[in-house]
């Protein structure tokens, strides 16, 4: 890890680190939900409910969250997969599960974009979007809804993840 940026923009929010692993490994990692609450800068994300790794676009994998202002502070998110980019990009759409069992979504997105430095760096860009988000959740939820500091964390864990083991 050698550097360290965030921005703010109107409709988004984004953060970068150099990551001291290969792009496909930390493409793995970003892959495999059961490491999201480890990466998670926010301490939102709990438990995984799908174990399975992300293999493409329009996959739905389901994540326990907890939020002190969520009405029900214990709920689940169901995350759709919008791209799918081995070794250069992953994101994905977070919305629920209605009373009907019809997923909906609020139209903020999480986006890692992965650039190889050479076989054992990449410099990895996450992004929090909400330009999509409706007027009427914008009356309720405060965007973004945590400060810049938490891509920032969140990219710090994910190479800690990501690092390659040391030999014992």
């Amino acid at each position: 890890m050698t550097r360290s940026v965030h921005t703010v923009d109107q409709e988004y929010v984004s953060a970068s680190l150099t990551v001291a692993a290969p792009a496909a490994r930390v493409f793995a990692v970003l892959a495999d939900p059961t490491t999201h609450a480890a990466i998670d800068g926010t301490g939102w994300v709990q438990e995984p409910v799908d174990l399975a790794p992300l293999t493409e676009a329009g996959q739905i994998f389901r994540m326990g969250m907890y939020h002190a202002n969520h009405p029900d502070g214990d709920y689940q998110v169901a995350n759709k997969v919008q791209v799918f980019d081995p070794s250069r990009a992953i994101g994905w759409l977070p919305g629920q599960a209605k009373g009907d069992g019809h997923l909906e979504f609020g139209g903020w997105t999480w986006r890692y974009d992965l650039g190889p430095l050479g076989p054992s760096e990449t410099e990895v860009t996450l992004t929090y979007d909400w330009s999509a988000v409706p007027q009427s959740i914008r009356e309720y939820i405060r965007f973004p809804p945590f400060g810049p500091e938490h891509l920032t964390q969140s990219l710090h864990h994910l190479a800690e993840l990501a690092a390659p083991a040391s030999p014992s």
